[in-house]
């Protein structure tokens, strides 16, 4: 019997329970099935199209902002392929590490222009002189940089795992410091090991 009398009192909470839950209730019926799906359709070409677009556009914008800014950073994930990989990074790293001749050449050339300006041919033929020999050594200088990034990378990663990385070095060293991508990561004389 003190089985029965427990069912009881089990049952009886369990109804006390549900008149709670029906007393208090949502206050509106069960939707169908039908119903929530119909609730849940989107046409697949929206009624305002100028509204779309500029939706799009948003959202296209944010997506290119989002990847502008990883290339910035250095994020692997939004780098080309040609800047990816621990290589390219540590080659990026020792060229942004060090002051290189072919940083200056952008300068150099506005100011060779500003020469060529002058009536008079001799100060035009030194501007241009100039700019030939500082040419030649930006050149030097940029060989000299692929063997030393070369022979890093060979003692960190060993003979036959080193790419070709010479002329990217190059690249990256003829540019102007503000104007790489991605943005320098480390600061000048700072060069990683």
């Amino acid at each position: 019997m003190a089985k029965t009398s427990e069912n009881n009192a089990g049952t009886d909470a369990g109804y006390e329970l549900n008149q709670d839950s029906i007393s208090s209730g949502k206050g509106r019926a069960t939707p169908t099935r039908k119903e929530q799906e119909d609730a849940r359709k989107r046409p697949l070409v929206s009624n305002d199209r100028a509204e779309a677009r500029r939706h799009s556009r948003a959202l296209e914008q944010a997506q290119r902002e989002k990847a502008r800014i990883g290339l910035a950073k250095g994020d692997e994930k939004y780098l080309p392929m040609r800047d990816r990989g621990p290589q390219k990074r540590y080659v990026r790293d020792y060229v942004d590490a060090r002051t290189s001749v072919g940083e200056f050449l952008i300068p150099l050339m506005f100011g060779v222009i500003i020469l060529t300006f002058f009536p008079q041919p001799e100060v035009q033929t030194i501007g241009i002189l100039i700019l030939w020999l500082f040419f030649a050594i930006a050149v030097i200088d940029s060989v000299i940089l692929g063997y030393l990034v070369k022979r890093k990378l060979t003692a960190k990663y060993g003979e036959d795992r080193v790419e070709k990385v010479r002329f990217y070095a190059a690249m990256r060293a003829l540019q102007l410091r503000v104007m790489r991508l991605p943005k320098p990561q480390v600061k000048r004389g700072a060069y990683p090991e």
